[in-house]
């Protein structure tokens, strides 16, 4: 019973870890403090956006079939986190 319990404790502990939240700090040197900024000039202001184009936008970025000219770089910053961290940090930002 010992050995189960330890087990469980072990996945559960992997299993959290994996599923981290999306650390927006990440995002404020591009995007701006406030979602205000076109990242590198290039991007849509995010705060403009609706929570599921974010959503959208974000999902995309980390399966290769969103983005433009900032696809590279976005890829990089998502592709750790699942689709669900991604939603949930979307309805996070935006409108």
């Amino acid at each position: 019973m010992k050995r189960i319990i330890i087990a469980s404790m072990a996945t559960l502990a992997l299993v959290t870890a994996a599923s981290a939240a999306v650390n927006g700090k990440a995002c404020v040197a591009c995007h701006g403090a406030h979602w205000e900024k076109k990242a590198m000039g290039k991007s849509k202001i995010v705060k403009d956006m609706t929570h599921a184009e974010i959503a959208e936008a974000l999902k995309g970025y980390k399966n290769g079939t969103y983005g433009g000219a900032m696809k590279g770089i976005m890829k990089g910053q998502v592709a750790r986190y699942s689709d669900a961290d991604l939603e949930a940090f979307a309805q996070t930002i935006g409108k």
